[in-house]
């Protein structure tokens, strides 16, 4: 397969073999270096030197609309990427929904910098980012970087197969046009279409495994470094389907494979304080004018959220797999890889059933694992992280150029100095809203005119607006400067550290 199939260089890049050529003159040059350092000298030269001889794969695993509360049913995913690695405990998006999380991946820029807005044309989807950036993307640069670069899965909404592959991609597998179909979808496979039916052996999520196991299994034993970016679609909800597979209570839910129908049916909903919220008087309009849930409504959430864990352990066994084929490749050790969401979703807190796009904690939060070369073994991250910062720890891994300016920092400091990240002020934005996410609070702005302002450390669950109370009014002050100062960052501007406002007593 072509390694610049799709492809219309925004500027010239080095071949493959120059490349190698390179790598090899690194490491002779490496080899001397050490040969007069002696044992026990640490250089940052050096450093940069073996980053040179040996550039790590990249293996980027998403899931669709996953919670961080669910990740308690990733067995695989925990003990193979966050216990040998970093969890990031306090990971955020930018932009709740879809397109513009992807677009945010892509290109280490807020939705306010990337102009993906929304999942459709002409102000979202898989158009407008092509406008936008079709040439300049981190699939680009990495490929620009002497990267195979591949993408199997979802990729953005409202991409149909036109172009049959993208600029930046060496190799394609797109589930195009209909994504959310467990079977009977369409899969590309680097321009030719190739239809599935309803088999169990069709699962959709099953084939993205299948497809990515081989992608590593050929690729592993290539001198030539690859990013993987593997994007499954569950659990993000479907549907109707028309397939004879179990389980059958699944109909307008993630559908899980048959063989894990039903293997949650006795799962109880997770019920926190701000389920069903008894009092929302402190909340916007659009909050308060939602009435209490049904019985029915509380059966239908259950449904659902039973529906995408049963989906999720599909993911986890393909993480299993995976890790056993970078492993028997002996290409585990030099793999950079990242565990994430697009963001997360509602089950019922703050009497919003199902969605997101909200900014609650349950709209953006989604977890963050990632193992690999010099990311310390089974630490917990606590400062905080957003999406944004995927395409700069890619880079910085990569040693690769980004043709843009990105809002984000990298993560591969952190996960070895935590500290050096303390105090982060993150924006969260969307048509209708900005807010900004510190580690203790969080503070939204509304084009209504309407505010919210959360204590986290005193209210987790957000159940008490503090926009109306006066021992809040100096707290309130200084976060509507500091959100004034990242409405319309850029690079180091949208990367402001300082200590939180004190709270009142």
């Amino acid at each position: 397969m072509s390694t610049d199939r799709g492809r219309q260089p925004a500027r010239p890049i080095a071949s493959v073999r120059t490349r190698l050529a390179i790598l090899a003159v690194a490491a002779l040059t490496l080899a001397a270096a050490l040969a007069l350092a002696g044992p026990g000298t640490h250089s940052p030269a050096l450093g940069r030197a073996a980053a040179a001889q040996a550039p790590p794969n990249v293996l980027v695993i998403e899931t669709d609309d996953q919670t961080l509360e669910s990740m308690r049913v990733m067995k695989n995913v925990n003990s193979l990427i966050g216990d040998q690695g970093a969890t990031f405990a306090n990971s955020l998006v930018n932009y709740s929904l879809c397109c513009p999380s992807r677009a945010t991946f892509l290109t280490g820029q807020y939705a306010h910098n990337h102009g993906v807005w929304t999942n459709t044309a002409p102000d979202g989807g898989f158009g407008r980012f092509e406008s936008l950036h079709a040439h300049d993307n981190l699939a680009v640069w990495l490929q620009d970087a002497g990267y195979y670069t591949a993408m199997i899965g979802k990729y953005l909404n409202q991409y149909e197969n036109q172009p049959l592959v993208p600029p930046g991609w060496s190799e394609w597998h797109a589930v195009a046009p209909e994504p959310y179909r467990p079977y009977n979808y369409t899969l590309n496979d680097d321009g030719t279409l190739v239809n599935y039916g309803q088999r169990p052996a069709d699962y959709e999520q099953d084939v993205l495994t299948r497809r990515a196991v081989d992608f590593v299994d050929r690729r592993t034993p290539e001198a030539q470094p690859f990013f993987l970016w593997l994007t499954y679609t569950v659990p993000h909800s479907g549907g109707p389907y028309h397939d004879p597979n179990r389980p059958t209570n699944c109909n307008n839910a993630p559908k899980p494979p048959t063989r894990y129908a039903h293997a949650f049916d006795s799962e109880p909903l997770p019920r926190p304080p701000s389920f069903d919220e008894p009092n929302v008087g402190d909340k916007p309009a659009a909050i308060r004018k939602r009435a209490r849930f049904a019985p029915s409504t509380v059966a239908y959430i259950e449904r659902n959220y039973r529906c995408e864990l049963e989906s999720l352990l599909a993911v986890d066994d393909g993480v299993r797999k995976l890790i056993a084929a970078l492993k028997a490749k002996g290409a585990l050790a030099n793999t950079l890889i990242v565990y994430t969401s697009d963001n997360g979703f509602f089950h019922g807190e703050h009497r919003i059933a199902q969605g997101k796009m909200r900014p609650y904690e349950e709209s953006i939060r989604v977890p963050l694992e990632m193992r690999g070369p010099g990311i310390p073994q089974g630490v917990t991250i606590s400062p905080l992280a957003i999406n944004a910062d995927l395409a700069p720890t890619i880079v910085d891994a990569a040693n690769a150029h980004p043709g843009l300016v990105m809002d984000g920092r990298s993560l591969l400091p952190v996960t070895r100095k935590p500290k050096v990240d303390k105090g982060r002020q993150m924006l969260i934005e969307q048509p209708g809203f900005e807010a900004i996410r510190t580690r203790r609070y969080m503070y939204v702005e509304y084009e209504n005119g309407e505010r919210e302002l959360y204590d986290l450390k005193r209210d987790p669950y957000e159940l008490e607006s503090r926009h109306r109370d006066s021992a809040y009014a100096s707290v309130e002050r200084e976060l509507a400067a500091r959100l004034d100062l990242l409405r319309g960052c850029a690079g180091s501007s949208c990367r402001i550290q300082r200590a939180d406002p004190p709270a009142p007593p």
